[in-house]
């Protein structure tokens, strides 16, 4: 059996970005993360999972206690993944960060990473 364990359209406002501009004002970012288990039948009590409130606080530590802006969004993921990580019952992560006010050259689209790390 496959468990997984998610957190879907986090909005947290920060002041990150690639251009200095976008450290001046804090902008919205949504996290999406789904975490998948090792093989288990029976999920029985929090040391076999991955608490979501545990990806919220990993997001929070990353993007809000951040000493310096983060330029790019594949840099806040791989932080993500590496607090995450650190968990012996996640087999596999997937992290999409939407920047829904991103600077760009004309309106329309929506500026999104997404990366999938697995144990291997």
């Amino acid at each position: 059996m496959q468990w997984s364990v998610g957190l879907e359209d986090y909005e947290i406002h920060a002041a990150h970005g690639f251009y200095d501009e976008e450290h001046e004002e804090e902008q919205p970012f949504v996290f999406t993360v789904w975490a998948t288990l090792g093989s288990i039948e029976r999920v029985d009590s929090l040391d076999q999972t991955l608490n979501y409130a545990d990806i919220q606080i990993a997001i929070d530590e990353v993007v809000l206690k951040a000493p310096e802006p983060i330029r790019l969004m594949e840099t806040m993921a791989q932080q993500i993944i590496k607090r995450l990580s650190q968990n012996g019952a996640v087999a596999s992560l997937s992290v999409r960060i939407e920047k829904p006010m991103a600077p760009l050259p004309h309106p329309g689209g929506s500026p999104v990473i997404e990366v999938l790390w697995s144990r291997d």
